[in-house]
């Protein structure tokens, strides 16, 4: 019987149908089951995708962190579709505690129970305890509108002063009005961002001839207070300064360093590198003489009783002059690019200009030219030569003498060619003082001087970074910010000789014929130096002409090839700007297509700006269009408006 029975196969179908739908309904249930768990996490997520973006609006538009929060919470509810909210949890992180940059992270949990599970469970063996809810986690992050971080660079140089075209106002007046008008365009979306820390900041970098870079900042550690830099003592002779003729108050070398050495030094000074703020710091004048009552004797009888009695005064003293705060340009390739300045390396340092005093003496034209910056006497050098007068150390450090003279400030003496105000450092505009200050800054600046753009927008570059010499800018690697350089010049990159400018008043008679080169400088001083300075035994040639290619001639010492030098600079400058991610806006103001050095000005600047992100060549819709804009002084206005327009744009919810 028991052998019938097991040989028997008729109910086998029936047998292994029903041993079979064991795991074809745990399956089916699993699948259901995955299939609405996809359904709902999908779901889920779309809520708080959209929840983010909603939020994100919210806040930019000034919402309150509560407002936020709630905000954030109806909206990813009220989205989440058949699934009900009690089985949801929402995080929400705001752009202001979030280390993101910027950033609003709303993270959620649902909390799926299945339909299925349980019987599956059961009919794999298990039973209905065992069956739990399933979890799952996602994080959505929204980025706000970008944090900007604008340079204004902006030529003051002394055209800046003529009637922009289309208009009756002198082109000066109309940059500043359409400068502030772009703070102020700014700002006002700035001041929606309640969660963001410093969402629009402005620097301000006015430039002519050179840059002023704050005599606040004489002590800092990117200034060269020790003349290390190559370029430190270039027009000095400090080697005729020596013990032999000057026992008592010399300059001695030591280990790459001029140290003042004897007795006749300040206390201030004495044994301390000689520098060019040693120069300004130890020069004195005669400051006023007052006449006093009592006599004093001028000469004695044998007896040593007083023969000869005169009426003295008595001498105050004061400096000629403080420096003003401007610096050269650094030796190429530093002059173009952000090195981070280390005394390790000398040439990264940032050097105090010192406008050396020229020779006394006139050349031989009719009439006689004066030197262009002679604002002192020579004193008595061992040779008379004018490059040796110019180069003469003892006559900065010699007695005042007891007449009065007046000191020299800003763009004058020493100052020469030092003629814009401070750059205002990255400044948030968000809050009220801050685009006050900007915008106080854009009224103080004064047009005077010559126009070198490249100088200019290395500081506009440097006031971004977040190393020295300025460190208020984001760092480079931060998410959602943007470093943006605005450059603005009515005119070609000049650097001239001295006879094709006018002499400073103070020069001598004559100064208005033109100033003489009777020292060999090939240059009036600016931010690049002299072309041939006194003593270069670093560099083949001045600083004008390093890192140029052999389209500039290095012995042609004309405006014109002081001009394509400089150009080159300015190109490979944009580049390096470029290459570092920063965005560059460029402006030519009222400059002619028909003037051969103003068309090529204009070029180079159409070609440095970087392509617009958003809006199309208007003559090309296939390409990007150049932020660039040909503006004259009808148009100036407008054309910032577009720019704040471009920039706006880079701050969308992303």
């Amino acid at each position: 019987m028991i052998r019938k029975f097991a040989n028997d196969r008729r109910g086998n179908y029936a047998l292994m149908t029903v041993l079979a739908m064991v795991p074809l309904m745990g399956a089916l249930a699993i699948g259901i089951d995955y299939t609405e768990m996809t359904r709902e996490r999908q779901n889920a997520l779309n809520a708080l995708d959209a929840a983010g973006i909603a939020t994100a609006q919210q806040i930019v538009a000034g919402a309150t962190d509560a407002e936020a929060k709630a905000y954030a919470k109806n909206f990813f509810e009220a989205n989440l579709a058949h699934i009900d909210p009690a089985n949801t949890t929402l995080a929400v992180t705001l752009p202001n505690n979030n280390a993101g940059g910027g950033t609003l992270k709303l993270c959620g949990t649902l909390t799926y129970k299945p339909y299925f599970l349980p019987t599956a469970k059961i009919l794999l063996g298990g039973s209905s305890g065992d069956a739990t809810t399933m979890a799952f986690n996602t994080c959505s992050e929204v980025r706000l509108k970008n944090t900007l971080e604008v340079s204004l660079v902006l030529d003051n140089s002394g055209s800046m002063t003529e009637l922009g075209k289309g208009s009756n106002k002198v082109r000066f007046d109309l940059l500043k009005d359409a400068a502030k008008q772009l703070v102020d365009q700014l700002a006002g979306q700035a001041q929606l961002m309640k969660q963001v820390s410093k969402p629009v900041q402005f620097s301000l970098v006015p430039f002519a001839a050179s840059v002023n870079v704050g005599s606040g900042n004489a002590s800092a550690a990117w200034m060269d207070t020790t003349g290390i830099s190559p370029i430190h003592h270039e027009n000095f002779n400090w080697a005729g300064m020596n013990s032999t003729p000057y026992p008592t108050k010399y300059a001695q070398y030591i280990a790459g360093v001029w140290y003042a050495k004897g007795t006749g030094w300040d206390v201030t000074q004495k044994d301390l590198p000689l520098t060019r703020f040693s120069i300004y710091n130890q020069m004195k004048r005669v400051a006023t003489a007052t006449y006093v009552s009592q006599f004093k004797c001028t000469a004695t009888y044998s007896n040593g009783s007083c023969k000869t009695w005169q009426s003295g005064y008595n001498y105050t003293y004061a400096g000629v002059a403080a420096w003003g705060g401007c610096v050269e340009s650094r030796p190429y390739p530093d002059n173009i690019l952000d090195t981070v300045p280390s005394s390790s390396t000398p040439a990264t340092l940032f050097v105090p200009m010192f406008a050396p005093d020229e020779t006394d003496l006139t050349d031989s034209n009719y009439p006689p030219r004066p030197a262009n910056n002679n604002w002192m006497a020579d004193g008595t050098p061992a040779a008379s030569t004018s490059a040796q007068r110019q180069s003469f150390m003892p006559k900065y450090f010699a007695d005042p003498g007891t007449t009065v003279t007046p000191g020299y400030g800003m763009n004058a003496g020493p100052n020469t060619s030092c003629s814009t105000t401070a750059i205002t450092p990255l400044t948030d505009v968000s809050v009220a003082a801050g685009a006050t200050a900007v915008k106080a800054a854009i009224d103080a600046m004064a047009a005077s001087g010559a126009t070198n753009v490249p100088e200019g927008m290395a500081w506009g570059w440097r006031t971004l970074s977040s190393t020295a010499p300025f460190t208020e800018g984001r760092a480079e690697t931060e998410r959602g910010n943007d470093k943006v350089l605005i450059v603005l010049t009515d005119g070609a990159n000049t650097y001239y000789t001295p006879s094709s400018v006018t002499a400073q008043t103070y020069s001598g008679t004559n100064w208005n014929y033109g100033g003489n080169d009777m020292a060999g400088s090939k240059a009036i001083y600016s931010a690049l130096g002299y072309i041939v300075p006194f003593s270069n035994v670093t560099y083949s040639y001045g600083r004008m002409f390093l890192g140029t290619s052999s389209n500039v001639t290095k012995t042609d010492y004309s405006n014109a090839n002081y001009t394509k030098a400089m150009n080159e600079h300015f190109t490979t400058l944009c580049n390096n700007a470029k290459a570092a991610n920063i965005m560059v806006m460029t402006i030519a103001l009222d400059l002619d297509a028909t003037n051969t050095a103003e068309k090529t000005q204009m070029d180079a600047l159409k070609a440095c700006s970087s392509d617009s992100r958003f809006s199309k060549d208007p003559t090309n819709p296939s390409k990007p269009m150049k932020l660039f804009w040909n503006s004259t002084g009808a148009t100036l206005s407008n054309d910032f408006k577009a720019i704040g327009n471009e920039l706006s744009n880079l701050r969308i919810v992303s």
